[in-house]
C-alpha cells in the first residue's frame, strides 16, 4: 500500500536494527534509557516486535503519553456528579470518547454509571456531542474533552461553533492535557532517569518540534520526533542512540512528511483563542503548573468548571499504573498485570486504553496468551 509498505519494509527494518547495535557499540558499555512519551508509539512498539531488534544497552520506557491513562480519577468522578440530572433541571447527557468509558474512578466508571441509569453517549468527535446537543434541545449535553494537543483543536471549533449557532445546551469539561510541562515535569524529577525521548508524532503535527528544544537546550536531552510504521520508530531510535553516543543533544525530526518545527498555525490559533494554559492534575506526575487547557472566559457559557487541581488522583494501593506512566517499572512489574487487571476487568487506567502500556504489554508483550 503507498506509504505504508515502504514503511513495513522487513529489509529497512533489519538493516535499522544493525545501524543501532553498532551505534550503541560505540556507547561503551553505557545502558540507554528511550522513553517514548506517546500512546501510539506504545501501541507500535510492542505490536512490531521492535524490542527484539534491538541490542541489550538499550531499554525502551513508557511514559505519559496516553491522554486516558493520565486523565485523573477527579475527572471521571465529576463527569459522573455531572451526569446526575440536579432536582428541577434538564436531564444531562454525558458524551465521550470511548477510551475514557471504561476508566475507573473513585467509585466506579462511566459505564457503570451507565449501567446504572445515566445517559452516556460514546462518540467519535466533539462535533458528534453538539450533534446530539442540537438534536435533542430539551437535554443538556455535556462532552468530555480529553487529549492532548492533537484533540484540542476540534474541541476548540466546535465551541465555536455552539456559540455561534446559540446552542445553549452544549457545554464542555475541559481535560485537555500539553505535552511540553508534562516532559519538563519528567526531566526534572529525581526519579525518573532517561537518555532520551521517543517524542510524540500525532502532538507534534499540531505544535511542531519547535515545544521540545528546551530539552536538549537545558537539560542536554537527546530527542527525536517519530512516526508509528516501524522504520519509523527504529529511525528515531537510532538519532537518539548517535546523539547519546557523540553528545550532541537535539531535537530531531524523522517525522517530516507530516510533521514541520512550526506545526499547524491555523490549529494553534484557534486552541489559542478558546483555550489557555491552567494547572492541571496528571495520574502519576500529580499537579503540574500551566499542563492544561481551560476554556476561556470568553467562551464560559459553553464550559464546566474542571475539577481542582490540587486534589489529587485516587488510585487503586496495589496497582502500579502511576509507575508506569514515569517509566519506573514495565506492566508486567505489577502483581496485578494479568491476573487481576484485565482488559476484560481493568483496575487500572494504563490497561482500559489502546494506547496505555499496559495494554499493549497484555496484547503484544510480556503477560501475552497464546490465543489471542
Amino acid at each position: 500500500m503507498k506509504f505504508i509498505d515502504e514503511f513495513r519494509n522487513a529489509e529497512a527494518a533489519k538493516e535499522l536494527g544493525a545501524r543501532i547495535r553498532r551505534a550503541a557499540g560505540r556507547a561503551a558499555g553505557k545502558r540507554l534509557r528511550l522513553m517514548e512519551v506517546c500512546g501510539g508509539h506504545t501501541m507500535a512498539i510492542h505490536r512490531f516486535g521492535i524490542p527484539h531488534l534491538l541490542p541489550e544497552e538499550i531499554e525502551l520506557l513508557s511514559g505519559p503519553g496516553c491522554p486516558v491513562c493520565v486523565t485523573p480519577t477527579t475527572y471521571v468522578d465529576l463527569a459522573i456528579r455531572l451526569g446526575t440530572a440536579p432536582c428541577g433541571g434538564p436531564e444531562v447527557t454525558l458524551a465521550t470518547f470511548g477510551d475514557l468509558y471504561r476508566v475507573p474512578g473513585t467509585d466506579g466508571s462511566l459505564e457503570d454509571a451507565a449501567a446504572g441509569g445515566l445517559d452516556v453517549r460514546v462518540v467519535y468527535s466533539a462535533m458528534d456531542a453538539l450533534r446530539i446537543a442540537q438534536e435533542n434541545p430539551e437535554r443538556e449535553v455535556i462532552f468530555l474533552a480529553i487529549g492532548f494537543e492533537t484533540t484540542a483543536p476540534g474541541t476548540a471549533a466546535t465551541i465555536r461553533e455552539a456559540a455561534a449557532g446559540e446552542l445553549h445546551n452544549f457545554r464542555v469539561l475541559s481535560g485537555h492535557k500539553t505535552m511540553p510541562p508534562a516532559l519538563r515535569a519528567l526531566v526534572d524529577s529525581p526519579e525518573v532517569a532517561v537518555d532520551g525521548f521517543i517524542l510524540p508524532g500525532h502532538v507534534s503535527t499540531i505544535i511542531g518540534s519547535e515545544p521540545y528544544e528546551f530539552l536538549a537546550r537545558e537539560y542536554g536531552m537527546a530527542c527525536c520526533v517519530t512516526g508509528f510504521e516501524p522504520t519509523d520508530v527504529l529511525r528515531g531510535i537510532l538519532a537518539l542512540v548517535q546523539q547519546v553516543v557523540e553528545e550532541r543533544p537535539a531535537v530531531e525530526n524523522a517525522y517530516r512528511r507530516v510533521v514541520k518545527r512550526a506545526g499547524n498555525p491555523l490549529a494553534k490559533q484557534i486552541v489559542d483563542e478558546v483555550f489557555e494554559p491552567a494547572d492541571g492534575q496528571w495520574r502519576g506526575l500529580g499537579l503540574i503548573a500551566e499542563s492544561c487547557l481551560a476554556v476561556r472566559a470568553q467562551w464560559e457559557a459553553h464550559s464546566v468548571e474542571p475539577p481542582d487541581p490540587r486534589i489529587p488522583s485516587a488510585e487503586h494501593e496495589a496497582c502500579r499504573c502511576v509507575d508506569v506512566l514515569r517509566g519506573l517499572v514495565r506492566p508486567s512489574d505489577c502483581s496485578l498485570f494479568g491476573k487481576v487487571c484485565l482488559p476484560d476487568s481493568p483496575v487500572g487506567a494504563c490497561m482500559v486504553s489502546n494506547e496505555g502500556a499496559c495494554a499493549a504489554y497484555y496484547k503484544y508483550g510480556p503477560g501475552r496468551r497464546d490465543d489471542d
